[in-house]
């Protein structure tokens, strides 16, 4: 039996005509044609998903996960009915809930209508924290408890370029809502939306959207880790080197791109997704196929938004740097990255007036964001390393359930906690920071390497607690420190979990 990872399906209001096909742009298949302007927002959860295409090959530019679409063929779309085909069927928006009901072929967490519902009508909180951002007072007395928590948000965000800034806190603060409210403030901080007269509304509808499209019940790749990753590329920003060559453009592309670099993550990895035949893995033909979706779902947003429809000269552009960025994030080519940077820094030529330059700046400064969780104070550290954990080893668990190889990192039983993020910083963040480091050596840079290497040594004080290490395996883990100089024997004599990273890393990219 083939099997191949499908959605559930959703039904759409009609099937997309042969000469939508023609049309550039993206189509929203909704109940409601007045979305966000009606006064109820729980008909945001009628919204039903939306498709980008592209004139040049009639093909999708992206397909979102809110629904099962698939490619049919250049004359047009239809829906799946379910069980057409002998699919491994589970819903990407429940992958990660705690309650999972058996089913032959079929995975499901039952209805999570309440608790969408619940975030969906938070929408008011939105229009609510947006009249404080821009200075306006709301005299409602039935908001002051709400005035008091966003009160403390908007004293948080006085302190947005600390490096240890709680995103955690900042989330309830926020009632769930960090990414859109951090995103926000960024870019009027900057000065971004009179710069670029960007539309108020659509700018916020643009920002609902992509927190909404960010899997909540991942324990991980959620919208809370891409709030993380924007506040972290902020302080990357304002370093000095950074903050006296970046264009406005150049802060702008990197702040969307934070905020939309993990749009959709079904919390899984790339290697699941092929082996299941995944229809995103054929479309992206198992190339990057993880950021490739993330780059053209929020490029999908932005034209079903409109936000940069009154700036048609630049607005393709924008697109396509925003995917250079993006896809500049896949784990699998750390070290076609990390060895371009080596070779600009071992020849000192990175020059920050040279457009192309800057743009391979701000493309390791968003690996770093991406990756800078060892880097943090231990307490906000490990709470990422558990959730990172947690969602590696639930899909190992679904791997073993279907009889599907389990994938690196991911076999609870053969991997821990301790290990996995030692193996991690050792061969993937301990480099790339080395390097960042190296261009930018300022304090915060010193702060990051610091933590990273405090934090290290905790992991391996926990690991000794589990299990006491042999002779054999101490040295050549402590060995293991940078960059270049690994002889054969150290890495032979490694710890077996260590291996999987550069497993990870020297994945096919075809």
């Amino acid at each position: 039996m083939e099997v191949c990872y499908q959605l559930p399906v959703l039904p759409l209001d009609r099937p997309v005509p042969k000469h939508v096909l023609s049309r550039r742009g993206a189509i929203s298949f909704s109940s409601s044609s007045s979305l966000f302007g009606a006064p109820d927002p729980r008909q945001l959860s009628q919204r039903r998903g939306a498709i980008s295409y592209d004139s040049s090959d009639q093909t999708a530019l992206y397909i979102r996960m809110l629904g099962d679409v698939r490619v049919r063929s250049q004359v047009g779309f239809e829906p799946e009915g379910r069980g057409s085909y002998p699919y491994l069927c589970i819903d990407f928006r429940t992958l990660h809930s705690s309650s999972l009901i058996p089913g032959p072929g079929f995975i499901s967490a039952g209805p999570v209508s309440g608790r969408r519902l619940r975030r969906l009508l938070s929408f008011q909180r939105y229009l609510h924290s947006s009249r404080l951002l821009w200075g306006t007072t709301h005299l409602n007395p039935l908001h002051i408890l709400d005035e008091d928590y966003i009160g403390q948000a908007k004293c948080m965000l006085e302190r947005v370029g600390s490096w240890n800034f709680d995103i955690f806190l900042f989330d309830r603060l926020t009632n769930g809502n960090s990414l859109v409210t951090m995103t926000f403030h960024l870019l009027n901080q900057y000065g971004l939306l009179e710069l670029f007269q960007l539309d108020m509304v659509k700018l916020w509808r643009f920002l609902v959207m992509v927190q909404e499209d960010y899997h909540s019940l991942n324990p991980y790749h959620n919208a809370v880790h891409a709030a993380d990753v924007t506040q972290a590329m902020y302080c990357y920003l304002r370093e000095p080197k950074l903050a006296k060559s970046l264009t406005s453009c150049d802060i702008l592309l990197g702040l969307l791109a934070a905020a939309t670099h993990d749009l959709d993550h079904p919390g899984v990895n790339q290697p699941f997704l092929i082996k299941t035949n995944h229809y995103l893995a054929k479309l992206y033909r198992n190339s990057s196929v993880l950021e490739n979706h993330h780059w053209r779902s929020a490029v999908g947003l932005l034209r079903e938004t409109g936000l940069f429809s009154h700036l048609p000269l630049i607005r393709l552009k924008m697109e396509r740097q925003l995917g250079s960025l993006i896809l500049a994030t896949d784990i699998s080519r750390q070290n076609e990255y990390l060895g371009k940077f080596r070779t600009h820094l071992n020849q000192d030529d990175l020059c920050l007036s040279n457009a192309s330059h800057r743009h391979f700046i701000l493309q390791m400064a968003l690996k770093c964001a991406d990756i800078c969780n060892p880097c943090r104070p231990w307490e906000l550290s490990k709470q990422w390393s558990e959730k990172v954990t947690q969602e590696f080893f639930h899909q190992g668990d679904i791997e073993k359930k279907h009889k599907l190889e389990v994938s690196p990192l991911c076999d609870s039983q053969r991997n821990s906690m301790g290990n996995i993020q030692i193996g991690f910083m050792t061969y993937v963040v301990e480099p790339l920071f080395a390097e960042w480091g190296r261009f930018s050596d300022t304090r915060l840079s010193q702060t990051m390497l610091g933590h990273l290497g405090l934090n290290k040594a905790s992991w391996g004080g926990l690991v000794q607690q589990e299990r006491p290490l042999s002779p054999d395996e101490l040295e050549p883990t402590q060995s293991l420190r940078l960059t270049d100089g690994q002889s054969p024997d150290a890495i032979k004599e490694t710890p077996p979990v260590l291996h999987c990273i550069p497993l990870l890393l020297a994945l096919p990219k075809d």
